[in-house]
């Protein structure tokens, strides 16, 4: 199999191509990107027959920033007959490793979109032509995908459970709190279940800790710090939710997020300021250099060009920064679902 196919944001079609054929690269891994603006996937195509499948082996999931999901397949499957899909994208899959589950998968765009019914109509009989090919196999560690281009257009693939994203097309169906101040309280919730796993929550997110959100007005992401029982230093000039304030665990600090630092070192930093990613990763190699906390989740606002550089630069200047500073670092960057011009960044220090 020599063709990977890659979701992402439309509009992020060059930063995953870029970023995948540099990761490639730097396994020894050779191929080039197709891509089309505003398709938002990307298809990596391999030199050699087996390159993809390689290549999903040797490279975590989690390491890559602008890719949302991703699968290894043969290439497009053209010229689908109206009539009967099913046989052809049946025989598709057999070819493939067996797998124990099926997600049927569209492109985030609105021509997507509107194939959402197209493939709820064939989710039924494509899974019962599956089972009786005997192609799914229930201890598997595969999960086959399919996703349709257009009504006569697919791609049918794989991926293993334990390196691709635990959702179809990589997006987090969350929902929005009536409560919650604002609609960025997602984009924290989100990085939260994709950065942290979850049976580490009731140790890293734990009632008692104390936060400090910076650029925190209305209150969306100190929201998701109170819901976890944590006390929080909200720092921003604007008007804070008058229920969070109510709550008795958020202190209002009216000043400037790049010029605070707190009295006593909180476990949590969280970051929503629109402001340069240069900026904000000096603000975040001061505070971890001077130990103000010990895990953070922040926001790069991107430019409008050589965005997956801009991000590796912030990547490589705080970890050259930390372990300078004879610290040993988990970070990661994602693009996530509800990211838009921008990227999510997490950083624990040991």
């Amino acid at each position: 199999m020599n063709h990977l196919f890659l979701h992402c944001r439309a509009g992020f079609e060059k930063e995953c191509a870029a970023e995948i054929s540099d990761l490639a690269a730097g396994l020894g891994i050779y191929g080039y990107s197709k891509t089309k603006d505003n398709s938002a996937y990307v298809l990596f195509i391999t030199h050699e027959p087996d390159g993809a499948d390689n290549l999903m082996k040797l490279l975590g999931f989690r390491k890559l920033i602008f890719a949302r999901q991703w699968f290894v397949c043969a290439g497009l499957i053209d010229d689908l007959p109206v009539t009967d899909r099913v046989t052809p994208l049946c025989a598709a899959a057999a070819a493939l490793p067996k797998t124990c589950e099926l997600i049927i998968e569209t492109v985030d765009t609105n021509e997507g979109k509107e194939l959402s019914g197209l493939s709820k109509k064939i989710t039924a009989p494509f899974e019962k032509a599956l089972r009786a090919a005997q192609l799914v196999y229930a201890k598997s560690p595969m999960r086959l995908h399919l996703v349709f281009i257009s009504g006569t257009q697919a791609y049918v693939g794989f991926s293993p459970i334990y390196n691709s994203s635990q959702w179809p097309m990589g997006i987090a169906r969350l929902r929005l709190p009536k409560e919650a101040p604002s609609r960025a309280t997602l984009k924290l919730e989100e990085a939260w279940h994709h950065f942290i796993p979850a049976e580490e929550w009731d140790t890293r997110l734990v009632s008692g800790m104390r936060a400090v959100d910076l650029g925190a007005a209305p209150g969306g992401w100190t929201w998701q710090l109170v819901q976890r029982g944590m006390y929080v230093e909200a720092v921003d000039n604007g008007p804070m939710d008058k229920n969070l304030l109510e709550t008795g665990q958020v202190l209002h600090i009216l000043t400037d997020g790049f010029l605070y630092e707190p009295k006593k070192p909180v476990h949590w930093l969280v970051c929503d300021i629109v402001d340069k990613p240069a900026r904000v990763t000096s603000m975040i190699i001061r505070w971890f250099t001077k130990k103000h906390c010990r895990e953070a989740i922040f926001n790069l606002k991107l430019p409008m060009k050589q965005r997956y550089a801009e991000v590796k630069k912030c990547e490589e200047r705080i970890r050259a920064e930390l372990e300078k500073a004879g610290f040993k670092l988990d970070i990661q960057f994602k693009q996530l679902y509800h990211d838009r011009e921008e990227v999510t960044g997490y950083l624990r220090v040991y």
